[in-house]
């Protein structure tokens, strides 16, 4: 695996270790960017991985999790986590041609493993609250 520090080390380690994911790639020459606007100027954000999760849909409808590792958190980060969260995400999940997805933000190595697993349990406890009447 390509790793551009060891807190992407630890999350593959991380993410290797849950029984709910399904499989998970780096995202490096896939071609999977976002564009964003950082001030007045275009961008292109690269995240970190794409997760497919058993999410309670069955491994035949995966949640695409969109991982980004950040241990510094600048201005450029807080937009490119916001176009995540308020375009991109509701975006590609209204379209709804290309799967379910949804985005998550690590920003503390060590507490990667308890923020991956409440990530993943929110998602399924999300299922869970529409089955129920």
């Amino acid at each position: 695996m390509i790793l551009d520090s060891d807190w992407e080390g630890e999350f593959c380690r991380v993410a290797e270790a849950h029984p709910k994911v399904l499989a998970y790639v780096k995202n490096h020459n896939l071609g999977f960017e976002v564009p964003y606007r950082f001030g007045s100027v275009m961008r292109k954000y690269l995240p970190d991985f794409i997760v497919l999760v058993d999410d309670g849909h069955g491994s035949a409808d995966p949640l695409h999790l969109v991982v980004e590792i950040k241990g510094y958190r600048g201005e450029d980060a807080i937009e490119k986590k916001s176009t995540m969260d308020t375009y991109w995400v509701p975006g590609v999940n209204h379209l709804g041609s290309y799967g379910r997805w949804a985005f998550a933000e690590f920003t503390e190595v060590f507490q990667m493993q308890a923020d991956f697993k409440a990530t993943v349990d929110a998602s399924f406890n999300q299922l869970i609250e529409r089955l129920t009447p």
